[in-house]
This record gives structure tokens, C-alpha cells and sequence, in this order.
């Protein structure tokens, strides 16, 4: 409430929720215990503004004749930026989630007001505070991810692999990149369908037990050796 503010707007538990992940009911409830009035339960951790951008990338209900994600009315037409969140983050209304994207770069609203999204995922370009957010959970699944299958990986292996070669010249570097970035999305892609369909929270006529968070994570990497060696 006090570090993460839009400078000229006032702070609100609709934005606080868009940060967190937490439900406006759970912020009012921590904010009650710290002598702010509202009480509430917890029922769920996703980052809705994450969920919001997944929606728009895989929802036909959202997408322009090529398919790609339309550029979207704030709360008019029968495919809103409104009704974008509404389906895909429940309570919190359109307005903290615009801004929360606009924060962060996701997504630019024009002079006309329409909304462009500018990235398939929700990739914070404008903030520090979010990128580092993002990589200390990206790193702490990867760790995850080894230490289980150094204890349990002949019994019950999780899917942890890379492909590499170390005498690639640079002029080669470039498209390599470009490749990896479009084949990785589009696998990332595919599995959010796929999951966003098994998830209780978007398809609430999923039946199961317990509750389990489960994922799949790409990385690019890159090294000079040339440099590394003139360094040493």
C-alpha cells in the first residue's frame, strides 16, 4: 500500500490484489490485522494481471482476424477489455488491472483509448521490482526442480533439460536467438492451454482432488567465451 503507488492516484485494495495475486478479500483481511477495517479468506495466488494477458493471448473471443490479440475497448463492444477481465481475473475491476499493466509495459492504450497488448506474456519491462520478483520465483522452481531429482529423479523425474554447443560463431548468434524466442513461446503457449483448461480457478466445471501448482519453465542462455578468456 505504501511503496507500490501510481504517483498522482490514490492506492487501492483492487491494485494491491493485482500486485500480489491475493483476493481483494485477503488484502482487506491483512489490512484489518494491521489496524485497517475489512475481513476475508483466502481462496487463491495467482498474479491476476498474468492471467488477464494469458486470456488475451489464447482467447479467439479476443483476437483480431489474423488471430493475434485485438486491440481492445475499455469497457465497450462485445470483446472489452471489461469483459477480458471479468472472465479471466473475477472481481477486481478493469480499471487496476489496466493500470497495473500500463505500469509495467504490458500493454499501451492509445489516443483513441484502445488497448494494445505489447507482449505475449506478462514480462514487467518497466519495473525492476517485478523483473527481479519474477526471476527470484524462476530460480527458486529451477532449484526445486534439481534438488528433486537429485533426491527422487531415478523414481519419479521431472523434465529438466538443455541443449548447448560451445563453438557457435557470432554472426549466427542473432537468429539462433530469434528462433529459440518464437519455438519457446509457442511451446509456453501451447501448455498454458492446456493447463488453463485442467485450472479450477478459469475452468471452474474442473473436477479433482487437492491442489497442485504445476508448470514449465524455458530459459536462454549465452556466454562469450572469447571475452571470458581475454577477462581471466
Amino acid at each position: 500500500m505504501r511503496e507500490f503507488g501510481i504517483p498522482g492516484k490514490k492506492q487501492t485494495v483492487s491494485r494491491v490484489s493485482i500486485l500480489t495475486g491475493l483476493t481483494r478479500k485477503e488484502v482487506q483481511r491483512v489490512l484489518a490485522e494491521q489496524g485497517a477495517p475489512g475481513v476475508g479468506d483466502t481462496r487463491e495466488r495467482y498474479n491476476r494481471a498474468a492471467r488477464v494477458v494469458a486470456g488475451w493471448v489464447r482467447d479467439p473471443d479476443f483476437a483480431d482476424a489474423t488471430g493475434d490479440p485485438a486491440k481492445l475497448e475499455l469497457d465497450a463492444g462485445p470483446a472489452s477489455f471489461a469483459l477480458l477481465v471479468k472472465r479471466y481475473s473475477g472481481d477486481v475491476p478493469a480499471r487496476a488491472v489496466l493500470d497495473e499493466l500500463l505500469r509495467v509495459g504490458a500493454v499501451e492504450q492509445g489516443p483513441e483509448g484502445r488497448i494494445r497488448l505489447l507482449s505475449r506474456a506478462y514480462v514487467p519491462r518497466n519495473s525492476d521490482i517485478d523483473k527481479l520478483d519474477i526471476l527470484g520465483a524462476d530460480v527458486a522452481d529451477l532449484v526445486a526442480t534439481i534438488d528433486h531429482n537429485l533426491q527422487r529423479g531415478v523414481s519419479d523425474p521431472r523434465f529438466q533439460r538443455k541443449v548447448m554447443y560451445d563453438n557457435v560463431p557470432e554472426e549466427a548468434i542473432a537468429e539462433f536467438r530469434a528462433l529459440s524466442a518464437a519455438q519457446a513461446q509457442s511451446l509456453l503457449e501451447a501448455m498454458d492451454k492446456w493447463l488453463s483448461r485442467h485450472d479450477r480457478d478459469v475452468n471452474p466445471a474442473q473436477q479433482g482432488t487437492g491442489r497442485v501448482r504445476a508448470g514449465i519453465g524455458i530459459y536462454y542462455f549465452e556466454e562469450n567465451l572469447e571475452q571470458r578468456s581475454k577477462d581471466k
